[in-house]
């Protein structure tokens, strides 16, 4: 007995270290598994109940149970449409990625590229703030649905434009979308915290800025970084935000441009 369950746990273990995407096999396309498929349901249903559910409860509190509760269906009825959760999150992390507004590549002549980088790294930290459960996925799977491709092909089309050497544009491509990719997060982050705690973002802020400022060991750092914080601008916590995204962003389009003229 023992023997069978250790080998049916090795069996699964070994399942999910082979697993690659439910892009790839066609699996993605399969309407559901043959015949006696509950009426009523369908695979875009079903995603679009995860995206609901992750966004209100979050990653950790989404489970098939739960997503069948909300469909009001048994949890067996979902397992028609999808083999495994991880094959559904990718869903859902697919469908998100389908809501971002990209630019046209052929819209603008070779300047272009400046704004649509902008477009892209500001629809981008947009996305991520907007669904805090993104960010996780994205490290997860290998981001290969239709709608994830789309983007990551505009973006390599993008930086090529700039004018940097082939060698650089895997570079250039890291340097501007992990840094959006890190400070959605983050935004993300905080305001969920935010959103926990009851209150607006410039009052958690204020709140929070007292706090330190009545700590010894945190005062004296704040203290030093004052006359910065009172240069950074912005009249609420969003505005602060708004001003260092854009700014950070401007210097990485500066970078790319003093690279393209030192090549």
């Amino acid at each position: 007995m023992v023997k069978a369950v250790k080998a049916v746990t090795a069996g699964r273990a070994a399942e999910r270290a082979a697993r690659t995407s439910v892009w790839l096999a066609g699996k993605a396309r399969r309407g559901g598994r043959g015949g006696g498929q509950p009426s009523g349901l369908d695979r875009d249903r079903i995603t679009e109940a995860t995206v609901r559910l992750l966004d209100a409860e979050g990653l950790a509190g989404f489970s098939m149970r739960r997503l069948a509760a909300e469909l009001n269906v048994t949890a067996m009825s979902v397992y028609w449409y999808v083999d495994t959760k991880d094959d559904l999150l990718e869903l859902a992390l697919d469908q998100a990625f389908g809501e971002l507004r990209l630019p046209d590549p052929d819209a603008a002549d070779a300047a272009g590229w400046r704004d649509q980088l902008r477009t892209l790294a500001t629809e981008y930290r947009a996305l991520l703030v907007r669904h805090p459960w993104l960010s996780p996925l994205a490290g997860r799977y290998l981001n290969i649905g239709p709608n994830s491709l789309a983007f990551s092909r505009l973006v390599q089309h993008v930086i090529r434009r700039t004018g940097l050497p082939a060698h650089g544009v895997t570079g250039a491509i890291s340097a501007v979308f992990q840094f959006v990719y890190g400070y959605g997060t983050i935004e993300g982050h905080f305001l969920a915290r935010v959103a926990d705690a009851g209150v607006s973002p410039d009052d958690y802020f204020q709140q929070a800025m007292s706090a330190v400022n009545e700590s010894p060991g945190t005062a004296e750092v704040i203290q030093e970084s004052k006359d910065i914080m009172a240069a950074r601008g912005g009249d609420t916590v969003g505005e602060m935000m708004d001003r260092d995204f854009t700014f950070a962003l401007d210097l990485l389009v500066a970078g790319i441009e003093a690279m393209v003229e030192r090549g």
